[in-house]
């Protein structure tokens, strides 16, 4: 059995804690991973509901996802895992965007060049803004909302309502007029502006839990670790007599009860999703398409890439009027703007709205985020809204857990 002082304990069981539960694994430690949900995934997880197996929320990656690529890698998760596709937005209304195979930047600008449904002198006024950004280094002083940089660099119209506005949504979680553009710009940094295949889109194949966080449960018993899904941890102090190093990866909200003097009066932001099953024979012509009129923005093929034939999945970002709806309501809604755009589809099967309330806190100007050394000792915090500068994706969990491990492997005991 392993001495006290050589064990560390990792609660939560998301894909922050898990990226760190690996870590530490890779290094020989031996882990335990204190989880109260009956999955691993925390807030990108596998549901059960009413008999169906669905994700707690749709999430899109991107080929900048270095570390997370890497764990996968690591635990095992196998390439197919995750479709790829060359960046390529698409509307329903017609709108287009792709990168073109051109060596970076040049695919990208061409790509703005040639999008569809907007007018030249937006594309060109498009190049524009890219320039101004990188002669800006992707960094403003001092911070300012979206809103106010795409205002002061012309970004009007339909491009911004088409492309700036929804990445801006899509990776902050939080609307142009709250949202710090300095995140908004580290995320193009490493995506559009970033190397060959940084800005490919790619989309689960499996559910968010067998994605990442199961196989890295897998990897964790494998190399002498423990998994305690099903266990609440009401306060450290007990835990602390049993492990000299502990790794804190919970939400934010719930720090008020672990780490009371960490708790920030952070702001919250929903994610909604809305499963519609419609008659299996029913399928987009792309995985992903945009809905930019009303409250879907995005709206995913299931069945293109789970094989949950004729089930789509609505995504809604950030709050807005749909937070005063009851789940029916923000149900018919989504099936009434989705056969508005695909007037074939028919009345759907069943539908199912899974809100996620506190999905994200939101990323405005400015923004302290909390440090991963805490001030007890031999604790650390993992989390997306730790990361100095990336906003709340799954590649800033993974890398915040990456982060904690390292620090709790190269401290003192």
């Amino acid at each position: 059995m392993a001495h006290v002082d050589n064990r560390v304990a990792v609660v939560g069981a998301g894909y922050a804690g898990m990226a760190a539960a690996v870590t530490l694994a890779e290094h020989g430690i031996p882990v335990t991973v204190l989880e109260s949900g009956p999955v691993p995934g925390g807030r990108a997880r596998r549901v059960v509901s009413h008999g169906h197996e669905l994700d707690n929320g749709q999430h899109i990656f991107v080929g900048a996802y270095s570390e997370l690529f890497r764990l996968m890698r690591t635990v095992g998760v196998p390439s197919d895992a995750l479709l790829r596709i060359p960046l390529e937005i698409r509307y329903a209304d017609g709108f287009a965007f792709r990168a073109l195979w051109l060596p970076p930047p040049l695919g990208l600008l061409a790509g703005l060049l040639a999008a569809r449904g907007v007018p030249l002198a937006e594309r060109l006024g498009a190049l524009r803004f890219i320039a101004a950004l990188r002669r800006s280094d992707w960094r403003l002083q001092p911070d300012i909302t979206v809103k106010e940089l795409l205002d002061r660099l012309g970004q009007h119209g339909r491009m911004r309502h088409y492309l700036w506005g929804p990445l801006c949504v899509s990776a902050l979680n939080t609307p142009l007029d709250q949202a710090s553009a300095n995140v908004f710009l580290a995320a193009l940094r490493d995506t559009l502006a970033g190397g060959a295949d940084a800005s490919d889109l790619l989309l689960p194949r499996v559910d968010l839990s067998r994605l990442f966080p199961e196989p890295a449960a897998e990897f964790v018993r494998a190399h002498g670790g423990d998994m305690r899904l099903g266990t609440t941890v009401r306060d450290l102090v007990s835990l602390k007599t049993q492990f000299q190093k502990i790794i804190v990866a919970v939400g934010p909200h719930q720090l008020k009860t672990l780490l009371p003097d960490l708790a920030n009066d952070f702001t919250y932001q929903p994610i909604y999703t809305c499963y519609l099953q419609y008659p299996e024979n029913t399928r987009l012509d792309f995985p992903m398409v945009g809905m930019a009129e009303g409250l879907v923005q995005w709206v995913f093929d299931r069945g293109a890439l789970l094989g949950e034939k004729g089930r789509l999945a609505c995504v809604i970002s950030a709050q807005g009027d749909h937070q005063q709806m009851t789940q029916d309501e923000v149900a018919a809604t989504c099936d009434r703007e989705l056969r508005s755009a695909f007037p074939a589809l028919p009345s759907p099967l069943w539908t199912r709205v899974i809100a996620e309330k506190r999905a994200t806190i939101s990323y405005t100007p400015g923004l302290k985020r909390p440090e991963v050394r805490t001030p007890i000792t031999g604790v650390f915090l993992a989390g997306d809204y730790t990361d100095p500068e990336y906003p709340p994706t799954l590649e800033a969990a993974v890398r915040s857990g990456i982060r904690a491990a390292e620090l709790a492997l190269s401290s003192a005991s």
